[in-house]
């Protein structure tokens, strides 16, 4: 179930990552390295394929559903994202959630662009997919991001969409390069997604 999701909006696709996507993403990374300070973006063919098959692995254990970003005019790769911490909570068996089998709560990161699709549309559209699928589809009852602390541009953007400040998260580490790190932490619970959509949809207009 969790291969074959496939959002697509008025600007991009967002589709399965697979191997089939290294050479696109190699070519979205090498742009311009420097966006990626806080970020864990693989850099060349080695690095590319290391990364989706760490991605597809974790697709595999059903703790991740990750993405290739292609955009719409022309079907070329423009950067990746996914959820991840995909969290299915064990409710009792009176509780009315008890035996469901869509995720209760998860994450949605490890967003990356290349240069040419910051600030585009094409972040805010991705989020406005991926959060409709967590909170309409799958009916979770949170989504949670994190960033690093310095990273202010990734904590302007995820307060402008409504995301909540929830606090710091000190020498957090992250999977993918296994440095510690203070993350900023924010979240959308799904009584808030309503009023979360609309700005979004507002956004993208």
């Amino acid at each position: 179930m969790l291969k074959e999701i496939v959002l697509q909006g008025r600007y991009i696709r967002l589709e399965p990552l697979e191997l089939h996507h290294v050479d696109g993403l190699v070519s979205a990374a090498e742009v311009d390295p420097s966006l990626y300070k806080w970020s864990p973006v693989p850099q060349g063919k080695v690095e590319a394929t290391k990364y989706v098959e760490t991605a597809v692995a974790w697709r595999e254990a059903g703790s991740a559903v990750p993405f290739a970003i292609l955009h719409m005019e022309d079907g070329g790769v423009i950067g990746s994202t996914r959820f991840f911490n995909i969290e299915r909570w064990s409710w009792p068996e009176d509780h009315p959630l008890y035996g469901r089998s869509t995720p209760d709560a998860c994450e949605i990161g490890y967003t990356w662009l290349t240069r040419s699709a910051i600030r585009t549309a094409v972040n805010t559209e991705a989020k406005l997919l991926m959060l409709t699928q967590a909170f309409e589809a799958w009916q979770v009852l949170r989504v949670c991001f994190h960033t690093d602390v310095r990273n202010e541009r990734s904590r302007a953007a995820l307060e402008r969409i409504g995301g909540r400040f929830e606090g710091i998260l000190r020498a957090h580490r992250m999977a993918a390069d296994y440095i510690p790190r203070d993350s900023a932490r924010f979240s959308i619970v799904a009584s808030e997604w309503p009023a979360v959509k609309q700005k979004l949809q507002a956004m993208i207009r």
